[in-house]
């Protein structure tokens, strides 16, 4: 994998990946940017979520359960001093379908986050992660 960051001006970078997919990374006009896009930081929140979503809709979807939405909302928090890596990461898991049982759910997002996510596993080598869920059954 590979990925390149221009800076574009002030403190806004243009981040483009190795599969030609390109996003804005900018700060806030506190730290000289002008907020048009996704700080650096939270992009690791978000790949973070992006990669255990893919994880846990998987593995339901192979069970064969009707899974009719996954959300994951992720809580950071930072160290008081440079450099301010994330100390405590909580994610929430918002899943919604049909007859899926609990303890598969738990053991889909337990297998995301010690087995499967790269990037979940690799947070925590440095910030203490914890995981919950909650289920919506729809009709």
């Amino acid at each position: 994998m590979e990925c390149r960051v221009k800076w574009v001006d002030h403190m806004c970078f243009l981040a483009t990946s190795g599969s030609g997919h390109a996003l804005v990374m900018d700060t806030s006009p506190d730290y000289g940017g002008h907020n048009l896009g996704v700080r650096p930081m939270e992009l690791l929140l978000a790949g973070m979520g992006g990669c255990t979503s893919v994880d846990v809709v998987s593995i339901l979807r192979k069970g064969r359960f009707d899974l009719v939405g996954c959300e994951v909302e992720i809580h950071g928090e930072r160290a008081a001093e440079p450099p301010k890596v994330y100390t405590r990461i909580h994610v929430h898991y918002r899943i919604t379908g049909r007859q899926i049982p609990a303890d598969r759910i738990a053991r889909a997002i337990e297998l995301s986050a010690t087995k499967l996510c790269s990037a979940s596993i690799m947070l925590g080598k440095v910030a203490t992660v914890t995981h919950d869920y909650e289920y919506i059954e729809v009709r």
